[in-house]
């Protein structure tokens, strides 16, 4: 399914996400085409546009959307941090909201341990502290960019204390960036109520797993550092599945089934399964990961599992769903559909119009 993005706020104004964004399903994005498709999600009223770091660096991507574009908000919805040394991430995001005047967001994610080390080639530490000590050091550099004041962060992560005029890029308008983090477990959702400017979920989260899980993390770690949660946003990547016409559904609940049971499989995610009662169908489905039967994974999802970790529905009520599933819930939300004509863009503003009533 294309993701673009949708926020709710009280009044449920929907985020943008061009993941690949405004095309048709699995088609793979041309980053060549990314300033025309941002400013298509500009067009029809979204309110950002937001890339994963998969396939693509994600800063040179949104540095095209940002000069395509006027008013809608860029970010990454994550970037991977850890790799990166946050005064690298620091300029990054500087540029970034220099160029868009102000409208950069900056998501940040761990990986998982296998990544970190097999694939960046870095040694794995617990990601929560180190997170924290991350968002620290680059919110130093800034404040030394922004202020002139020296550079002098010290954690147990990092140690910051250089910065010479050929490496200072000086003050900006916008220097406030909103941090996010991608967050799922205990510790890092803490962690991001304690110092992030927001949380991203991932689409397993389920509404019950936001009450009971999520939003208890993140207060307590808003009360350990003695912080109000004003302003902090709670940013959600639904999984949907919809479509104009109950055959079309049919087929993208196929679909949709299939990611679910992917996610079952995956042991980093069981913990939402377990809320629910099903940790012994996550285990079998991780047993069959191991085994390579994917074939088999989608049977494990029965309907219940499917409706409650999914938002299923024709695009003439799938507004509505969205709306009861996360208002009071989530500040932020992602949604699309595919937009390959003015009918579908047409669609598409009735359905967002639908989320902000």
């Amino acid at each position: 399914m294309a993701s673009v993005e949708g926020m709710l706020v009280e009044t449920l104004l929907p985020l943008g996400k061009l993941d690949p964004g405004l095309r048709e399903p699995d088609t793979p994005l041309d980053s060549r085409e990314f300033a025309t498709l941002a400013q298509r999600a500009e067009s029809v009223g979204l309110d950002a546009v937001l890339v994963e770091e998969t396939k693509d660096d994600p800063f040179q991507l949104l540095a095209l959307g940002a000069a395509a574009t006027e008013r809608i908000g860029v970010g990454t919805s994550v970037s991977m941090a850890f790799p990166r040394s946050p005064t690298v991430t620091a300029m990054s995001a500087w540029s970034l909201q220099k160029l868009s005047n102000g409208r950069a967001i900056l998501g940040l994610g761990t990986q998982v341990r296998a990544h970190v080390e097999r694939r960046f080639g870095l040694p794995w530490r617990a990601p929560a502290p180190w997170m924290r000590d991350y968002i620290g050091a680059m919110r130093a550099v800034w404040q030394t960019w922004q202020t002139g004041e020296t550079l002098r962060f010290e954690s147990e992560h990092y140690s910051l204390d250089l910065m010479v005029p050929l490496f200072d890029p000086g003050p900006i308008d916008h220097p406030e960036i909103p941090v996010h983090v991608a967050a799922i477990g205990p510790n890092m959702c803490a962690m991001a109520g304690e110092v992030a400017d927001g949380v991203r979920l991932h689409p397993v989260c389920t509404p019950r797993f936001i009450d009971e899980a999520v939003l208890p993390a993140v207060s307590r770690g808003a009360a350990r550092s003695g912080r109000s949660l004003d302003g902090f946003e709670v940013c959600m990547k639904p999984l949907v599945g919809t479509a104009e016409t109950p055959a079309a559904l049919d087929s993208v609940i196929r679909t949709v089934r299939a990611r679910v049971a992917f996610y079952l499989s995956t042991p980093s995610y069981r913990r939402t399964f377990a809320l629910h009662g099903w940790e012994g169908i996550a285990r079998e489905a991780s047993t069959l990961s191991r085994e390579k039967r994917w074939d088999e994974l989608p049977d494990l999802v029965h309907d219940e599992m499917l409706h409650t970790v999914a938002t299923i529905g024709l695009h003439d009520e799938i507004g509505d769903l969205l709306r009861d599933r996360y208002l009071g819930r989530c500040d932020r939300i992602e949604f699309s559909i595919p937009v390959t004509s003015e009918d579908d863009a047409g669609r598409l503003r009735a359905i967002l119009d639908e989320i902000r009533r």
